[in-house]
């Protein structure tokens, strides 16, 4: 006589595994590769914004601050670079400026321009006119003097 078995197993009854399915998996793939692109993005920003704030423009108030502190103006054209200013904070910027005397009393125009050099990323200039008052100076195209 044969006795039954304790742990027999049927095939009517399906054995579990302790396993994932495929879509278990391709669900928790995509969730873990959102939260990694989000990061990514959130890094790149960063990074672009960190850049943005190193990449320093000059102002032209710096050259027109130079001029300024003069007493006497000379009608014609000066240009430099912002290493004469500013040793080593903007290494690809140039400056121009011409003058000009505008009114016979000691009034002059002086246009300020900054520029990108030729090694520079592209074309940035800003310019600037200024009208100053300096009786003083030698006279100039205005009063006959020359240019």
């Amino acid at each position: 006589m044969m006795l039954p078995r304790l742990h027999s197993h049927s095939r009517s009854r399906p054995r579990r595994r302790a396993a994932f399915t495929l879509l278990e998996v391709l669900v928790a793939f995509t969730i873990f590769f959102m939260f990694a692109f989000a990061i990514l993005e959130l890094t790149t920003r960063s990074l672009a914004m960190a850049r943005a704030i190193q990449e320093r423009e000059p102002d032209a108030g710096l050259v027109a601050s130079m001029i300024v502190q003069t007493n006497q103006l000379i009608e014609g054209a000066e240009s430099g670079t912002f290493d004469d200013v500013v040793p080593g904070l903007y290494p690809d910027w140039e400056w121009s400026s011409e003058t000009l005397e505008v009114g016979s009393n000691g009034l002059f125009r002086v246009d300020l321009t900054v520029y990108r050099d030729k090694r520079g990323k592209g074309p940035a200039t800003v310019t600037m006119p200024l009208l100053l008052y300096r009786p003083e100076s030698p006279p100039g195209s205005a009063t006959g003097g020359g240019f």
